[in-house]
């Protein structure tokens, strides 16, 4: 849905207790914080195996909309990783997240409310595939990983 003032609305139900809103940490944030939704547990050991962090909500996004889950820098740089997601405007169930852990850590625990993703929300457009025997040059051609510098 869309409000007369051009803003999309995000419905958001919390399916378990604890489940909080997701929201900007400042205003110019293009992602929204996702937070860890533990229960009765408090706490969840990750490593390097990927594990499923529940956030305690689901949305009903906008037809035409998608939702992107994306890594938090902070976390990122201290080798705690969330593996890029997507979700479907038809999807109702609660968002969970994939995390895992790299580099020289073994593990590392996270808390009930801790932010530990981004949402970000996205307009799609609907194209129309056309197979074709050809595709128009470029400079770049086929040149693929790497080609353009590191």
């Amino acid at each position: 849905m869309v409000m007369s003032s051009g803003q999309s609305i995000v419905k958001v139900m919390r399916v378990r207790s604890g489940g909080r809103l997701p929201q900007r940490a400042t205003p110019g944030a293009a992602g929204l914080d996702l937070h860890a939704c533990l229960a009765e547990a408090k706490t969840m050991k990750i490593g390097s195996d990927p594990v499923l962090v529940p956030t305690g909500i689901a949305v009903e996004l906008p037809p035409g909309h998608e939702a992107q889950i994306r890594p938090r820098s902070g976390l990122s740089l201290r080798g705690i990783m969330v593996a890029f997601g997507t979700v479907d405007s038809d999807y109702r169930g609660e968002l969970l997240v994939t995390m895992y852990v790299v580099g020289s850590r073994s593990n590392y625990t996270i808390s009930d409310g801790d932010r530990i993703a981004q949402l970000v929300i996205t307009a799609l457009i609907e194209p129309v595939i056309q197979e074709v025997a050809q595709l128009a040059p470029t400079t770049r051609g086929k040149a693929g990983h790497g080609s353009t510098g590191i």
